[in-house]
């Protein structure tokens, strides 16, 4: 098979090559595009060089059979009817399709065969913390319908991109030298602080990426269940956790949740409080399931269960869910 990854320097992009090669994805061909910034850098992939080549309106795409697309959703619009128009399937990880009545949006453990229905040629990868929830969420699902979501996340700095992980890092070192915190990627200084806001706010009083959550949740899970969400930004440097309190039609045991977890595809049970087992951020980074614990019932609902999750925002939130959408297109083929 012939790959392209634009958007090959960034963060994704770079995860996308590991994720590749971990799972021993079919490539056959690679082809890297990125920024001017970027070109000319190379990346090894199986042993063999890479040069990245700029995004330009006359880069030839002909022979592609899936093109990973993360560089935002202004490139993505700019060159999707290039990258599709050639034949390839567009597979997109940013905002741009994702509520597209014409493009599935897909997790693979809830929706893989939404992604064989692809009017335009793209399949859109979901926002991150929607990806990790609806993993967690699908098991319970199966088990009895899932009215309402209320969720509180706890997203890393991996989230806003390379370069923020790296100001993360660079202002805990300025506090330490005593030096002017820098801030350019955040809002305020997060290093010892938590941003009570991701991205920019509606007229609702929410935030984008807050609904982002209950939006994509709805079309994912072909669902009615609402979602509420408050999303904050904490100085982890990578993978995000979410606290989630779920009520359903009918009334579920722990024990059932805790059955349907640990029988679930790409879930992680880690919940043994007795021995202070739960998902913390420190080691899920890096890892591809999305971890669950801390279950229990939710004292004010009487059909409610809580629990806590964690997940690599790069990996399941990003690159290991777009691979992984592609292996269940090619497996169709």
């Amino acid at each position: 098979m012939r790959i392209a990854i634009v958007g090959a320097s960034g963060a994704v992009g770079q995860e996308l090559l590991k994720v590749l090669e971990e799972r021993s994805f079919p490539v056959d061909d690679l082809l890297l595009f990125a920024s001017e910034k970027s070109a000319g850098r190379k990346c090894v992939f199986r042993g063999k060089e890479y040069e990245i080549k700029v995004l330009q309106n006359d880069s030839d795409f002909r022979g592609v059979d899936i093109a990973f697309t993360s560089a935002g959703a202004k490139v993505s619009r700019e060159y999707a009817d290039l990258i599709t128009g050639a034949g390839a399937i567009m597979i997109d990880n940013s905002s741009a399709f994702r509520m597209e009545d014409d493009v599935p949006l897909v997790v693979p453990e809830c929706n893989a065969q939404d992604a064989l229905r692809r009017p335009r040629g793209i399949v859109s990868n979901p926002n991150c913390t929607t990806i990790m929830m609806v993993v967690a969420l699908q098991p319970i699902e199966t088990l009895s319908h899932i009215t309402r979501v209320h969720v509180a996340s706890y997203q890393s700095a991996s989230g806003a991109g390379a370069r923020a992980m790296a100001e993360l890092e660079q202002q805990h070192r300025d506090i330490v030298h005593g030096q002017d915190v820098t801030i350019s990627k955040f809002p305020y200084q997060l290093a010892f602080n938590v941003i009570p806001q991701i991205d920019l706010f509606t007229d609702n009083g929410y935030t984008k990426e807050e609904m982002k959550m209950f939006n994509e949740t709805r079309k994912i899970m072909h669902s009615n269940l609402s979602c509420s969400a408050m999303c904050v930004r904490v100085p982890a440097l990578r993978s995000h956790s979410e606290a989630v309190w779920v009520e359903t039609e009918h009334h579920l045991t722990v024990e059932q949740v805790r059955t349907a977890f640990h029988n679930a595809k790409g879930v992680t049970l880690m919940d043994n409080p007795a021995k202070l087992s739960y998902p913390m951020p420190l080691y899920t980074a890096g890892k591809d399931d999305v971890y669950v614990g801390r279950i229990r019932e939710d004292l004010s609902s009487q059909n409610g269960i809580t629990f806590f999750l964690s997940s690599d925002q790069i990996r399941k939130g990003a690159a290991l869910n777009a691979v992984q959408i592609a292996e269940s297109i090619i497996i169709e083929k």
